[in-house]
């Protein structure tokens, strides 16, 4: 039998989003278009590929092991043709990008802004997240990550110079409670924690005393995954929070919070645009790369 090409591209971003909805967003059509066209695959095959249900979408052991056998080539297509719009050196289409929501510099609006005004043609759809995951296999160009979790077989181009975490807290806790003299005693203080989703474990806070690194579980009273609601409740003197230093500094420098636990808090790596290390790179991504190879600071 013939296959049809698209159809098993489409069935490849159904089996990775595990939902229709979130698959037609990614081709840019329907999500009827995106059920049709699975249901005409499975009629061509003559075998059940998806479980549909009202709120989600699974795969039948058909379909899983059809994604498993077929997914490394629809990733070997992709690859082709961003070689071939490569040759036509003309940066156009969709920059699909995954960034961590405290790469704050990269984030900038006029970084950004500066990019899409030299670049009409291209497209940037950003995804912020704090999950980790293939960014290859989940279709996206690039991503920018802190450089100590990027994979080794990744090209990784800086996005600013070498960051900090800072422990902080409002001055009115400060004068209230006092504030810890060593991290070990942040377990008598209320703290502010983060989680990058809700499965996972509070972000374990981490300093270096006498250059060595140790880290802190520091039993949070308030968790979120939201660094704007963790600065909130940390201005409005709710208790001391952690994160880089570049989310809290203006509100440093307008007296809002103060910094606390500095002579433990040591400089790392920052933060690295990363893309898949191949012979040709879509103009798309190059231009982009270079924007941010040329950004003033």
């Amino acid at each position: 039998m013939e296959a049809d090409l698209n159809a098993l591209a489409t069935f490849v971003l159904v089996a990775e989003e595990r939902n229709f909805r979130a698959a037609a967003n990614r081709l840019g059509v329907t999500r009827s278009a995106v059920s049709q066209t699975i249901r005409r695959l499975e009629e061509d095959l003559g075998i059940a590929l998806v479980l549909r249900t009202t709120r989600s979408v699974s795969l039948t052991e058909a379909g899983e092991r059809l994604h498993a056998e077929i997914a490394p080539a629809v990733v070997d297509i992709r690859t082709a043709l961003e070689s071939t719009e490569f040759l036509k050196g003309r940066p156009r289409g969709r920059l699909r990008l995954a960034v961590s929501s405290i790469a704050e510099r990269f984030l900038s609006g006029p970084f950004l802004a500066a990019f899409v005004e030299r670049n009409p043609e291209v497209e940037l759809d950003i995804t912020v997240t704090d999950e980790e995951f293939d960014i290859v296999a989940e279709g996206f160009d690039a991503g920018v990550r802190l450089g100590e979790v990027i994979e080794q077989d990744m090209i990784a181009v800086p996005v600013a110079g070498d960051e900090r975490q800072l422990a902080v807290c409002a001055p009115s806790y400060r004068d209230r409670y006092g504030v810890p003299s060593h991290p070990t005693q942040l377990a008598s203080h209320v703290c502010i924690g983060w989680r990058p989703s809700p499965k996972a474990a509070p972000y374990r806070w981490e300093f270096a005393e006498g250059g060595k690194e140790f880290s802190v579980a520091v039993a949070p009273k308030i968790t979120t995954n939201d660094m704007a609601l963790m600065l909130k409740l940390a201005t409005a003197g709710v208790g001391i929070t952690f994160g880089m230093e570049e989310s809290f500094r203006r509100l440093i420098e307008r007296g809002e919070l103060v910094a606390i636990l500095e002579d433990y808090c040591p400089f790392f790596s920052g933060f690295y645009l990363y893309y898949p290390s191949r012979r040709n790179v879509a103009p798309k991504l190059r231009v982009f790369v270079e924007h941010l190879k040329h950004r003033p600071g």
